[in-house]
Order: C-alpha cells, then sequence, then structure tokens
C-alpha cells in the first residue's frame, strides 16, 4: 500500500582489565556518547528543485532503522515541495520485487532503496535506468557512497558501528565475556559488521566468540527466543554478552532470557537506535545497555539533499554521518529521546536549499525548530 506524506538488573562497567583489550580492539573514545556539537556536513549545493516526485522503497518498515529515515526524508521533501510516497515490501522478497517494479512504472523521478540491495531486484534497477530514475540507497550497500547501482548510498562507515558496539560490549558486564552475535547474511552492511565485531572480539585475550548467529532479520519474532533456549542449553553461564547488528533482534530477547533464568545476559545492539530500543535502555530495567545509532533524522535529510544535488545535475556530497553510542545515561541528558538534537542538519539543509551563502549563516549556532523526533 502506497502512504502520501502531508506533513532485570544493569550491571556495573567491568573495571579492570581492560586496556589491553580496548586497545586490541581499536576502540573509539566514549567521551561524545550524544553526538557531534556542531554541523560537520556541507555547507553548499544546489538550491532546491521543486515539483519532484520521489518513492522511497522500505524493506520492512517493522525495523525501527526503515521507518525512521522515511520519516525524515517525507519531512524534508515537504520543505522541498516534493511529492514523497512509501512503500513496505514487508521483508518478504516477493512482495518486495513487486513493489519495486510499480513504482519504477509509475516512472517518478528518484526511487530510494530503504533497507535492502539493488542486486535484490537486479532486472527492475536496469529499467530505472533505462528511464533515467534517480536512484538512491539507505542501508543498500555494504558502505556509504556512490555504487554502480546508486548515486549514493547513505549510511555511517558500517566498520566504525561494529567497532563502537564491540568496544562497549567488552566494558561492561563479565570479565570474561562469552559473546553471541547475530546478523543476517544476505545483507552486505549486516555482513561487514557481524564480521567486524567478531574480529575485535578475537582480538581480545580474555573473550571469545562463542557463535554467529545468521538469522533472517525479518522473522526475529519467531526465531529468537527458541534461540535463546538453544543457546542457553549449549553454553549456559559462558554466554555472557549479546551483539546484534540491529536492535530488531533484541526487541524479542527480553522475556526469553527471564524465562531461562539470564538476567545476566548483556545485550548490546549495532544499528539502528528504534523508538523500542531507546525506551528499554532507558528504563535501565532491560538486558540491553546500548545500541550504537544511526543519526536517522540527519540521514533522512541528507537522503533529500543528495537527491536535490542529482536532480540539479550535481555529484554526491561526499558527507558521511557519525554513529551516537546511546545509553541509559547519554539518554537521562535529553528531555525526548531526540538524540540528534545537537546536530544542526536542518539549519544547514535549509541553508543550502534556500540559496544562503555558507558565510551568511552558521547552522551549529541555529536553534531547533522542531523537526522530526528521532526513532
Amino acid at each position: 500500500m502506497k502512504e502520501k506524506s502531508t506533513s532485570s538488573k544493569r550491571l556495573r562497567p567491568v573495571r579492570g582489565a581492560i586496556v589491553l583489550c580496548l586497545l586490541a580492539a581499536s576502540s573509539p573514545s566514549f567521551a561524545a556518547e550524544a553526538g557531534p556539537k556542531s554541523w560537520d556536513g556541507p555547507l553548499s549545493g544546489p538550491v532546491a528543485q521543486p515539483s519532484k516526485r520521489v518513492v522511497y522503497v522500505g524493506g520492512d518498515f517493522r525495523n525501527g532503522g526503515i521507518a525512521g529515515v522515511c520519516r525524515a526524508l517525507q519531512t524534508a521533501g515537504e520543505e522541498l515541495g516534493w511529492s514523497v510516497t512509501k512503500v513496505d515490501g514487508r521483508g518478504e522478497i516477493a512482495v518486495l520485487r513487486r513493489e519495486f517494479a510499480d513504482a519504477v512504472a509509475t516512472h517518478p523521478d528518484a526511487i530510494v532503496f530503504g533497507g535492502f540491495q539493488p542486486n535484490d531486484v537486479p532486472e527492475h534497477v536496469a529499467e530505472a535506468k533505462r528511464k533515467n530514475i534517480v536512484i538512491v540507497g539507505w542501508h543498500a550497500a555494504e558502505a556509504p557512497g556512490p555504487t554502480k547501482d546508486l548515486f549514493v548510498n547513505i549510511s555511517t562507515d558500517p566498520l566504525a558501528v561494529a567497532d563502537q558496539a564491540a568496544a562497549y560490549a567488552m566494558t561492561v558486564g563479565h570479565p570474561t565475556p562469552g559473546f553471541v552475535i547475530f546478523t543476517d547474511g544476505r545483507y552486505a552492511i549486516a555482513t561487514a559488521k557481524a564480521e567486524r565485531m567478531k574480529q575485535n572480539i578475537e582480538k581480545c585475550e580474555r573473550c571469545r566468540v562463542l557463535s554467529v548467529e545468521d538469522q533472517p532479520i525479518e522473522h526475529a519474532a519467531k526465531i529468537v527466543p527458541p534461540a535463546v533456549v538453544r543457546l542457553h542449553d549449549r553454553f549456559g553461564s559462558s554466554w555472557t554478552h549479546t551483539l546484534a547488528i540491529n536492535d530488531l533482534y533484541l526487541d524479542h530477547m527480553n522475556f526469553p532470557l527471564k524465562n531461562v533464568g539470564r538476567g545476566d545476559v548483556v545485550n548490546i545492539s549495532a544499528g539502528d537506535g528504534s523508538h523500542k530500543a531507546l525506551s528499554r535502555i532507558r528504563s535501565g530495567l532491560s538486558p540491553q545497555l546500548a545500541t550504537i545509532a544511526e543519526p536517522l533524522n540527519t540521514q533522512g535529510w541528507q537522503l533529500a539533499d543528495e537527491l536535490n544535488r542529482a536532480f540539479a545535475g550535481g555529484r554526491p556530497s561526499g558527507f558521511v554521518t557519525k554513529p551516537l553510542l546511546i545509553t541509559s545515561e547519554s539518554l537521562q541528558r535529553i528531555d525526548d529521546d531526540d538524540v540528534e538534537s545537537d546536530i544542526a542538519y536542518r539549519e544547514a539543509y535549509r541553508a543550502i536549499w534556500s540559496g544562503s551563502r555558507p558565510n551568511d549563516r552558521d547552522p551549529s549556532s541555529a536553534s531547533a525548530d522542531g523537526g522530526a523526533s528521532a526513532p
């Protein structure tokens, strides 16, 4: 269906024997948990190209990242005078192919891949190219930047996300952690994150990787509960930590862990910062202690800006957003779970689209004005 836009106890950090392990894992600094304090993205670009029609094809809107970045794109599109519609692939490849084919048939100005890859629909990508439809992606390739099929793919650096998740996980919970990693090997970005987390853990002498669980993310609700029982039966108390490439796996882990008496397992997600994840992290009562969030609102507006550059015949901006380490402590410092409240993306992109000269306005000093809150 198309929709048009109209407008258990917490564990204390381990204090001993972590320095060598963190150095081996090349961990980032955790000082800026809530993210950058100023705008480090583009300050110049083409003025708004109005009256464009964009279709956002989401792989599965149960994924908070896919849904959140779409909302932000729709908000930005309204400011540009665009029509932005969304369609949901519902995590089923047959549905996804049908919806994408339908989108191409309507000949929009642009199509956005939301959380799936061009090689899932190669014949339809070829047809879109023949029709000169601009194609961009969010989490649609292994890394950010242009690809052979995409004008640009937008994401944080997945390896930086993985580094941050693994490094933080090794500072909390049991001093000799045993890790289970949940991933979905069908997606290049998920594979890159999972492999990088595994590599970081294997560099830590006191840590072990017990299992890498390659499970389809759209079936997490059905797969995770029995997987918890199986993993507990197999590893027992050796399983102390879970790393997942997306919050969606952890959405379905709390009660199964409680049912097997494992309130001590620490859960960390390497993406994307969904509403559900932020709520349970803020509470301090969940096994999930952190998520490495994508700045979804910033990325939604960046999608709009990259499309605007393509419509104007320009080149991609080259901007890559930074991931945000979100913990209970960092959430206590903000009021409404807007983890991007100190990123001046709205002011910066408005200045570009209106034709303001970069020196006329300092986006990092402008006040926020009520754009979409973080999912």
